[in-house]
């Protein structure tokens, strides 16, 4: 049986969360494992998925309403002990410094660009040193 890696994907648009999935694919890379998915609309949702743990990586959207995926960023970041690496999705380019402020581990625009994000999701799975699982 092949490793997997669970990805957590944060956004209250179902659109956004659709885009992560299709860009990713069965993996994002051939070097990663397969991915699954737990999906959350809610920044509540997010605490209590990364508090049961087993998160290798999240992607949060910086554009989710009522709380942006920078400020949840920043939070769990700030709160759960060994956060998985976080990849934060932009509105716009120019908000790459709130990314920073967010302490993410990568960024990408919306909407979605599959090989822009697949590779920023691929690095981060590799840091999270999967490969060796």
């Amino acid at each position: 049986m092949q490793p997997t890696a669970t990805v957590l994907v944060y956004s209250d648009d179902s659109n956004t969360r659709a885009q992560v999935r299709l860009a990713t694919g069965r993996r994002p890379a051939p070097d990663v494992p397969l991915v699954e998915f737990i999906e959350c609309a809610t920044p509540a949702a997010v605490i209590k998925e990364l508090d049961k743990g087993g998160i290798d990586v999240c992607v949060l959207d910086g554009e989710a309403v009522p709380m942006g995926g920078m400020g949840v960023c920043r939070q769990i970041k700030d709160e759960i002990f060994n956060c998985p690496p976080a990849l934060v999705l932009i509105g716009r380019p120019q908000d790459a410094w709130l990314a920073t402020w967010s302490r993410a581990d990568a960024a990408v625009t919306l909407p979605v660009d599959p090989v822009e994000f697949a590779a920023s999701l691929a690095s981060l799975l590799r840091r999270r040193n999967l490969l060796s699982a």
